[in-house]
């Protein structure tokens, strides 16, 4: 039992060291100006501008506060290098977090969809489990809105939400399992998302999920056609 727990923890800290290599490199990826994962012939389906007011400006609230303290602290040297790397740290995780929203977009393919948290987590979707997506604006409030913080939610529903809103709802035949940051897995029946062009998004899912049934896509909530030319 020991060794199991000492096994747990050891994934648990892996898995968050993981999550800050992936947070950086992103900002390697942002300065190249490249995206990670989206492959030739896939679609990125951005989602990061729903946030990036409040990161730049949170950003730039650190970035003062940091040269207020480090004043301060002109007479107390040992405290204000620690500072200063705290400060700087933040900072840096800050700008990170915004690197990696911008840089690992949802991915639509020709068989799966992508979603994904900036570096925290990400659920691949098959498109023949997919058996509605749609236009759907939530404003879910602290992981309430079909996700509890401490269950898969409301008959396993994972919600991707950013800047405090989901814009999209995919709803599936059979369900997929999503890895959270802690390591647990869930079961996961419906996914709700953002995307920073939601509408175009659902219509991109719809024509790819019809294109690999050999159907038309379904126009506003119809059902598609097989079969059709």
């Amino acid at each position: 039992m020991i060794w199991g727990e000492a096994g747990r923890k050891n994934g648990t800290v892996r898995r968050l060291l993981a999550h800050e290599g992936r947070w950086l490199a992103s900002l390697v990826w942002w300065v190249a100006r490249r995206r990670f994962g989206v492959a030739a012939g896939e679609r990125a389906l951005p989602y990061a501008a729903a946030q990036s007011a409040l990161v730049y400006g949170l950003t730039f609230v650190c970035v003062v506060e940091t040269a207020g303290v480090h004043a301060m602290l002109a007479d107390v040297p040992v405290a204000r290098a620690v500072m200063l790397v705290v400060d700087v740290y933040t900072v840096l995780m800050l700008v990170g977090f915004q690197a990696a929203a911008v840089t690992r977009p949802h991915v639509l393919g020709a068989d799966h969809l992508l979603l994904r948290d900036g570096a925290r987590r990400e659920i691949r979707i098959p498109l023949e489990r997919i058996a509605s997506v749609r236009y759907d604006l939530r404003f879910p409030r602290d992981g309430k809105d079909g996700e509890d913080r401490k269950a898969t939610g409301s008959g396993g529903v994972w919600a991707l939400g950013v800047g405090g809103q989901t814009s999209v709802t995919v709803e599936l035949t059979v369900p997929v399992v999503g890895v959270r940051l802690s390591g647990r897995r869930d079961e996961v029946r419906t996914v709700r998302f953002h995307a920073d062009e939601a509408r175009g998004a659902v219509a991109a899912v719809r024509a790819a999920r019809a294109a690999a049934d050999g159907r038309t896509p379904a126009v506003d909530g119809r059902p598609p056609v097989a079969g059709a030319a």
